[in-house]
């Protein structure tokens, strides 16, 4: 049995994001903590939320990768965003990168007043899972 993304009947269709996601038995499960857009330091590499976003994408591919998933192996983003943030700068950066053939990721986006991170104005986290072999 394959991961199936699903956007049922009902519920509103968006080409950014699907609504239930199905992980067979077997299938091995990797969770992506929160990533900011920092260099290998820890620094915040740019005030600009865009930069921070495809840096953060970037921080979360190579963890990915670690673990033998890609982006494409992904079924759940979470995406905080600083309350200040341009939303649009953030997603118009990540989103080409996230773009796949089928039915999207699920997607859950919050503002928040602050992040963890001194600077950071977006953090992403993930779960991703690889079908069984």
């Amino acid at each position: 049995m394959d991961i199936t993304l699903i956007q049922p009947p009902g519920l509103v269709v968006s080409p950014a994001f699907s609504h239930v996601a199905v992980v067979p038995a077997g299938s091995t499960t990797i969770y992506l903590g929160g990533q900011n857009g920092v260099d290998e330091t820890g620094a915040v590499v740019s005030e600009d939320v865009a930069t921070q976003a495809a840096k953060a994408l970037d921080n979360a591919e190579i963890a990915l990768a670690a673990a033998g998933a890609s982006l494409g192996d992904v079924v759940s983003w979470s995406v905080l965003f600083h309350q200040d943030a341009d939303l649009r700068a953030a997603y118009g950066t990540i989103a080409p990168r996230l773009a796949r053939s089928g039915p999207p990721p699920l997607v859950t986006g919050a503002r928040v007043v602050a992040l963890g991170v001194p600077g950071a104005l977006i953090e992403l986290s993930a779960v991703a899972a690889l079908p069984p072999v």
